[in-house]
């Protein structure tokens, strides 16, 4: 019963980590990178999407609590599992070991971004437009640790991503998983790319 109360929670856990919290990363990256358009773009999108209906329940339903979920249990993997790169440095066992090292990286990352936006605009001490991304970033440091927290979840999402084909039987034979390595590494590449822009250009 144990067994298969884990096999559940981990088939969970992946799936969640793709749908809906894949799709919401990219949706945020690409509302992001509107500020490489200038304020008035970046303002326009950001605007779009808070006017949307019912915002906070889509938020709690479809964004924090599968997030919050996936972010316990992985924590728990993380700290349960038993890594073998020392014995066996096959690639993938080190991605195996970087993708639990990524989601805590990740899970700082986001806990401080969310009280740094989300958090203080709630509270009235910022409005979630270009000046705020603007004064976050006049620190060389926030640049270097939003650096950081992006290419941590960039990675996270990639590699998850590859998990995900092979545990769900969508990327069974040894060459369909060696195609979606190299599919997840331009999803990686790409992604990275657009969330790096978007940094740039409120800096």
């Amino acid at each position: 019963m144990a067994g298969n109360r884990e096999f559940l929670n981990r088939r969970l856990h992946s799936l969640l980590g793709v749908v809906p919290i894949g799709i919401f990363l990219i949706v945020h990256l690409v509302v992001n990178h509107f500020a490489t358009g200038g304020e008035e773009s970046f303002n326009n999108a950001v605007g779009f999407m808070e006017s949307l209906p019912f915002l906070i329940f889509v938020e709690i339903i479809v964004i924090y609590l599968p997030l919050l979920f996936h972010a316990i249990y992985g924590l728990y993997i993380a700290f349960t599992a038993k890594n073998n790169t020392s014995r066996l440095g096959y690639f993938r066992n080190w991605m195996f070991l970087f993708q639990r090292i990524s989601g805590v990286i990740v899970l700082i990352f986001l806990a401080w971004h969310v009280y740094e936006t989300r958090i203080q605009a709630a509270l009235g001490n910022a409005s979630l437009d270009f000046s705020l991304m603007e004064s976050v970033f006049s620190n060389p440091w926030m640049i270097a640790f939003y650096i950081i927290g992006l290419i941590a979840t960039t990675f996270h999402f990639s590699n998850g991503l590859w998990s995900f084909c092979v545990s769900w039987g969508i990327t069974q034979s040894p060459r369909s998983q060696q195609i979606a390595s190299y599919v997840v590494l331009v999803v990686f590449v790409v992604l990275s790319v657009i969330g790096i822009r978007a940094i740039f250009a409120f800096v």
